[in-house]
């Protein structure tokens, strides 16, 4: 690896996420979680409110505030963490980030709500764009592309002018391709085969496969299975290009990602 790959640690405080919806919403659990994933060195926690789970539904902005907002207090109360909010909505990201957050994570790369760009252009921390064909409710009905990477990449192309032409610096952004988010397991093998192709932004690239349902599909594996198999895909993504890999079980794929330096850059090994 060129670079060290930094692990983005996800904190979901909903009750229906597709993996572990409802595990933190008590304050007893939401403690353990972030002392967990501090203990096992996530760099960056990203804090969620709103399941983008396939055909969920979404929730008010009150109630996505009241999930999100305690748990960034904590995090900041025990750590200087980098905090990233994982919100389409303005008046969301506005809050978290008065409450210590210092990144908003937005999968609908700012098309959803109006007023984020405004949000945005207030504070000059990273922004993640994702891409996504459809919304939440309807993106795996039909995911259809010509041309997967083509498409995906002129997305990124537009929306980095759009924001640039608002006066946001391209060295804010990073381009997540959405791995599920209105995709075929063939989409996702392809994007992931191709991660090279996206840093021709210029941006970070972080990538969300975590415990994703296309691992269950080709290799039979229920979600609680998962996490072994997004490690060793972890090391893969990092030796081709990502830069933040957006992760449950940061444990696993951090010693996965250690594993695979000893063998690959160490020229002695002092035991």
């Amino acid at each position: 690896m060129e670079h060290p790959v930094q692990i983005m640690g996800i904190l979901n405080l909903t009750p229906d996420s597709f993996s572990d919806g409802g595990l933190w919403l008590d304050e007893a659990a939401m403690d353990a979680r972030i002392d967990q994933l501090l203990d096992e060195g996530a760099d960056i926690i990203d804090v969620g409110g709103e399941s983008s789970r396939p055909f969920a539904e979404g929730v008010k902005a009150e109630e996505e505030l009241k999930r999100v907002i305690p748990a960034i207090h904590k995090i900041r109360q025990r750590s200087a963490i980098p905090i990233s909010v994982d919100t389409t909505k303005a008046a969301v990201a506005l809050a978290a980030l008065e409450a210590g957050a210092t990144m908003i994570n937005d999968i609908s790369a700012l098309r959803h709500d109006p007023d984020m760009i405004n949000v945005v252009c207030a504070f000059d921390g990273p922004v993640v764009l994702m891409h996504m064909q459809g919304t939440p409710s309807d993106m795996q009905l039909a995911p259809h592309y010509e041309d997967v990477i083509a498409e995906i990449n002129e997305f990124f192309t537009q929306r980095i002018r759009w924001m640039e032409a608002r006066g946001v610096s391209r060295q804010r952004i990073i381009v997540d391709p959405g791995i599920g988010f209105g995709k075929t397991v063939a989409h996702n093998l392809v994007i992931l085969k191709n991660i090279c192709s996206l840093k021709q932004h210029g941006c970070p690239v972080l990538i969300g496969h975590s415990r994703k349902s296309f691992l269950g599909r080709l290799l039979g594996l229920p979600v609680e299975r998962r996490d072994c198999i997004t490690a060793q895909l972890s090391v893969f993504c990092a030796e081709h290009g990502a830069d933040i890999l957006r992760i449950h079980a940061v444990g696993e794929t951090k010693l996965a990602l250690a594993m695979h330096r000893y063998l690959t850059e160490n020229t002695e090994f002092l035991i």
